[in-house]
């Protein structure tokens, strides 16, 4: 993690910032699939730090290009990186091809994505789910407070744990990915103050798309009696489920309703809208308004549950059978909202 990301995401966290500055207008391949979701004058580019594959936050991303593409009327190109050395042959086959904007995804690409833009200051870039450490013209951010979100799973886990044990399997040991682990026990110890906790994390060499290691952390989690286990494993988290329906334990996905991927094991997501983080990024560079960083959270709908969204009795999410949960939930989200309960970022330490 850069200390460059770090000081961003204290910035932001402390207020949502809207820093705009004055616009610089791109010009316009890719060793990797592209999807057309409009042709047109306008081009988007999306680099990923992985393939897409099973996870579900980086077809978030992509469908988000795609929204934008529509909205707009832009050609939208998809490179997916495998490595840092080919995040690096990305950008530049990116910006040999001068897009509108080029859209980079996850804190991977920060470092890579921040050089590019101040060695091409006349092409827009747009990072998501990560921020530079100084604002420049031509480089607008999304970031996320996904740790309000995984707060709020953790309070239905502290208040469904039948052990008193609570547990995550995490993708990796560093300060950003604490965002799922630190408030997550913070929500369930809220509930339940005797509640104990156990974390996991898949490491290795593919530590955002593992489902066999994840798979095995899990277990690892279970075997200490947690029966409600957060899953932050990224594409690794189908890992995750696969071992809750073999011990009986319940699970809480991310990013998008996974209740859906392993009905009857999942009891509820911490949802983070990447799609909307990227439409809105792309809107702004497209209307000029580009330079700004920009942080979603519970109050900017930008993060949340899917037990308190709309048509939740129909999202085979568990948390639909609580609806005494649900309500307490509510009013926990709406003291974060009106910030009388703060939840603490664990990158601030």
């Amino acid at each position: 993690m850069s200390t460059a990301f770090l000081r961003a995401a204290a910035l932001v966290a402390a207020s949502t910032l809207a820093i705009t500055l004055a616009a610089c207008s791109g010009g316009a391949a890719p060793d990797a699939g592209s999807s057309g979701a409009a042709s047109g004058d306008k081009s988007i580019i999306v680099i990923t730090p992985t393939p897409v594959g099973s996870n579900n936050f980086l077809q978030l991303a992509v469908d988000g290009a795609e929204q934008a593409g529509t909205e707009y009327g832009a050609k939208v190109d998809v490179y997916e990186s495998k490595d840092p050395t080919s995040i690096q042959q990305n950008i530049d086959a990116a910006v040999r091809e001068a897009p509108d904007v080029i859209v980079g995804v996850s804190f991977s690409v920060l470092d890579q994505f921040t050089q590019a833009a101040t060695d091409y200051p006349n092409q827009q870039f747009l990072l998501i789910d990560t921020a530079p450490d100084t604002p420049q013209a031509n480089l607008t951010a999304a970031v996320f407070k996904e740790y309000e979100a995984t707060y709020l799973t953790g309070v239905e886990a502290g208040l469904l744990s039948q052990t008193g044990k609570v547990g995550v399997v995490a993708s990796l040991d560093t300060p950003f990915l604490h965002r799922w682990v630190d408030p997550f026990f913070a929500g369930a110890k809220s509930a339940r103050s005797d509640v104990q906790t156990s974390v996991q994390y898949v490491g290795g060499d593919n530590p955002f798309g593992d489902q066999a290691r994840a798979k095995a952390q899990a277990l690892i989690v279970a075997g200490t009696g947690a029966d409600q286990i957060q899953a932050a494993a990224s594409g690794g988290n189908l890992g995750v489920f696969e071992a809750a329906a073999e011990q009986g334990f319940k699970a809480y996905g991310v990013d998008t309703n996974q209740c859906l991927d392993s009905p009857g094991n999942v009891v509820d997501n911490a949802i983070k809208r990447v799609d909307v983080a990227v439409v809105n990024g792309v809107g702004s560079v497209f209307d000029g308004k580009a330079g700004s960083i920009t942080a979603y959270g519970l109050a900017e709908g930008g993060v949340g549950v899917t037990g308190l969204e709309d048509g939740v009795d129909s999202s085979q999410c568990l948390i639909a059978q609580h609806p005494d949960v649900i309500e307490k939930v509510k009013a926990i989200r709406d003291q974060i909202v009106a910030g009388e309960l703060v939840v603490q970022d664990p990158l601030l330490g």
